[in-house]
């Protein structure tokens, strides 16, 4: 078998073809070197660029590739987003879109040449004070497609940017009052932005779950989804006004019956495998938009969910998860099913996981090449859960925090 950029993809490996951009990249010839670069890769993951490659030649053809500027990320993925879209479209029932915002830093960038990401201690001075540096580097919210029971099915979109500077946000929280700030201003706009993108690819926006963490725990995500006509499942963080603007969503939920018992295997950062029980609390409740904003968004009617241990568990933190959720919740069979969808967003924190044992080579526009890293060769491969040639779950039922029984 040749090495050239019109290889043939290897035995086993027949999947990359139908993650590959049909006509996205403007020239068959380039279509062959990603072929190729995603045979290398995936085969050679965690390792740098030129040992993936195995020769000069290979290498710089790489580089050529990476920095070509006929072509940008959103064509590297074009053929793997329409694979996913593909995959949805031949799955019954509820689809989880999990959005997830991750950072990927460069030690040996330099603030001229890539953006800010964030500030970290490098040590501390005489007076015991840390030192703090800014990283560089780049971020990347992506939408990950999971079925109910746990399989990934592929990337419904992904946002890369990076930053001139970084302003901390608990410093500008001095001088701003965040909620005042129109959602349009903020970098969260990406979780609306993810959400209408799935929408846009996937199509059927009402069997479509999008679940997040508390960075989603925003009311205009919340509108946005009821305006589209699509569902949620966040964790919340913040306790917003409820009912008659009088109390809160906490007061309510404090006042709640619990609904029952759910058991947990819970696995703490030593590797310790242990059960916990965790209380169910539920309820309908009409949530209020925050005060500066109540005269262009409505109250919303949502479903809240609480699932607490009721003792400080001994060797780790105590499990307390807070969502919210359009849908209904009638019962505890409902409530434990809107549990399982969200330990299912630790999927994208495993892809993330996987994604960052590559390191952009010096010299290489850091997007194109996290795109095409990441792209249809790693997020397809077994690593993440889904192999498309066998359509067989290689994780199945795991969650990376809990496993729910």
């Amino acid at each position: 078998m040749s090495d050239g950029a019109g290889a043939p993809a290897a035995a086993g490996l027949s999947w990359v073809d139908g993650e590959l951009p049909s006509n996205g990249l403007g020239d068959e010839r380039l279509v062959g070197r990603l072929r190729l670069l995603l045979r290398q890769l995936s085969n050679a993951i965690g390792r740098p660029l030129p040992l993936a490659c195995q020769d000069w030649a290979g290498t710089k053809a790489a580089y050529r590739f990476f920095s070509n500027e006929r072509f940008g990320e959103d064509a590297v993925l074009s053929g793997h987003l329409a694979a996913t879209a593909a995959r949805c479209a031949a799955t019954d029932g509820p689809i989880l879109v999990v959005q997830y915002t991750t950072a990927f830093a460069y030690k040996w960038a330099k603030p001229g040449t890539f953006g800010a990401i964030g500030r970290a201690p490098t040590g501390r001075d005489r007076q015991g004070r840390l030192r703090l540096h800014t990283q560089c580097g780049v971020l990347m919210h992506a939408s990950l497609v999971v079925t109910p029971e746990g399989l990934p099915l592929g990337l419904a979109a992904a946002k890369f940017w990076t930053r001139s500077q970084f302003k901390g946000a608990n410093a500008l929280k001095r001088h701003v009052n965040p909620t005042r700030v129109p959602i349009e201003e903020k970098e969260s706009i990406r979780w609306l932005a993810g959400l209408e993108a799935a929408i846009s690819l996937l199509g059927t926006p009402g069997r479509l779950v999008h679940v997040g963490d508390h960075e989603s725990d925003i009311y205009e995500f919340f509108c946005a989804a009821h305006d589209l006509g699509t569902h949620f499942l966040v964790r919340t963080c913040v306790d917003r006004l409820a009912l008659d603007g009088k109390t809160t969503v906490g007061a309510v939920m404090a006042g709640a019956a619990s609904r029952g018992t759910h058991r947990v295997e819970v696995t703490a950062e030593d590797g310790t495998v242990s059960t916990a029980e965790l209380e169910l609390r539920f309820a309908r409740v009409r949530v209020l938009p925050p005060t500066s904003k109540q005269k262009r968004y409505p109250a919303l009617d949502l479903s809240i969910l609480h699932a607490r241990e009721p003792v400080e568990p001994v060797g780790r933190a105590r499990i307390d998860w807070k969502l919210a959720t359009d849908l209904a919740i009638n019962s505890t069979e409902e409530a434990v099913e809107k549990l399982c969808w969200y330990a299912c967003r630790w999927k994208i924190e495993l892809f993330h996981k996987i994604l960052g044992e590559r390191q952009a080579p010096p010299g290489l526009a850091p997007t194109r090449l996290t795109a095409a890293t990441l792209g249809p060769g790693h997020l397809s491969s077994a690593r993440t859960g889904y192999r498309p040639d066998s359509h067989s779950p290689l994780l199945n039922g795991h969650t990376g925090y809990l496993r729910t029984r």
